[in-house]
């Protein structure tokens, strides 16, 4: 049995991502059955393709994309990059950034999570290495659409997580094992806004990816640009004890004793944007042993504290 979890943050949580494998590895006995690490998803900072979420944070070199390349496709862990901004326009297809880092990827092991058809079109065509997934990002809720959708050519598509519990719904899905569940969604259920909310975040990411090229070293200020992210939305503020209380909440136990034996095994896990504690908490809940928790807690935060990568018998 397999339970596959695509995680947050390759750049984001780059350092902590990869003490946390390297801790699977040398402590197995910690984790849950079956658990593998079937991805990391993220952009780097100044990709005008993101979307989902903001990415800002300065500047990624190519000396930084190529170590984060490297060290997780060495650990044999596929990178999932977040091009999934919907208010892309044929002028950003020849972005250099992210074509540069497209090219640097392009070794048939890596990934890209899709939403627009512009861009879509664009990488099949310039990069047909990749394996594509279909974003949530893309709101269908109509089981006939959906069924279509895992009838196309992705390797992966995840489900909008309205639908998570609805298995009158699940049980009649065709493919399954190509079905991703994001099941620890901060997001309102049914929120009449997300859409909106998307396009705000894929025009913030556009405004801020042309800013830090023009002047890399001011700071970036939405407000100048006339976007406003919805101030009143509550996901900002949800932790992973709040996000419990949602509908749309997929618990361990719902994982291994439903949604597996019905066929999915494929779950994510998301957090680009979530500070290190909540993340850490979040990855123990999913993935570690319950009995376990409180060793693996300090093992995995003592080698975050460390100066070195990994100090696992200390």
């Amino acid at each position: 049995m397999k339970v596959r979890f695509h995680l947050p943050g390759f750049a984001s949580h780059f350092r902590f991502n990869l003490v946390f494998t390297e801790v699977m590895k040398a402590y197995p006995e910690f984790f849950r059955e079956g658990v593998e690490i079937a991805s990391f998803y993220d952009s780097f900072p100044q990709s005008i393709w993101n979307g989902g979420r903001v990415r800002e944070g300065g500047y990624a070199d190519r000396s930084f994309i190529k170590t984060v390349i490297e060290a997780f496709n060495s650990r044999n862990i596929p990178l999932r990059f977040t091009f999934t901004n919907p208010c892309l326009e044929k002028k950003h297809l020849s972005d250099k950034f992210c074509n540069m880092v497209m090219a640097m990827a392009n070794n048939g092991f890596n990934e890209v999570i899709i939403n627009s058809p512009v861009l879509e079109e664009y990488i099949r065509r310039n990069y047909p290495k990749y394996k594509l997934t279909s974003s949530t990002c893309k709101r269908i809720t109509d089981p006939e659409r959906l069924r279509e959708e895992l009838e196309k050519d992705y390797s992966i598509v995840v489900l909008d997580y309205d639908l998570n519990n609805k298995f009158d719904i699940l049980e009649t899905l065709p493919h399954k094992e190509k079905l991703e569940i994001l099941v620890n969604a901060c997001c309102t259920p049914n929120c009449t806004r997300r859409v909106s909310h998307y396009d705000a975040i894929g025009q913030q990411q556009i405004a801020y990816a042309n800013h830090v090229r023009k002047y890399p070293e001011a700071a970036f200020d939405a407000g100048r640009y006339n976007i406003r992210l919805p101030e009143d939305c509550p996901a900002t503020s949800r932790d992973i004890f709040s996000i419990k209380e949602l509908s749309t909440h997929v618990s361990p136990d719902a994982i291994w004793n439903r949604y597996v034996p019905m066929g999915f095994n494929q779950f994510k896990i998301e957090g680009r944007t979530l500070n290190i504690f909540n993340l850490l908490e979040t990855y123990i809940y999913y993935m570690v042993k319950p009995e376990k928790s409180e060793y693996a807690r300090y093992i995995l935060l003592n080698n975050m504290l460390s100066n070195n990568v990994l100090t696992l018998n200390e």
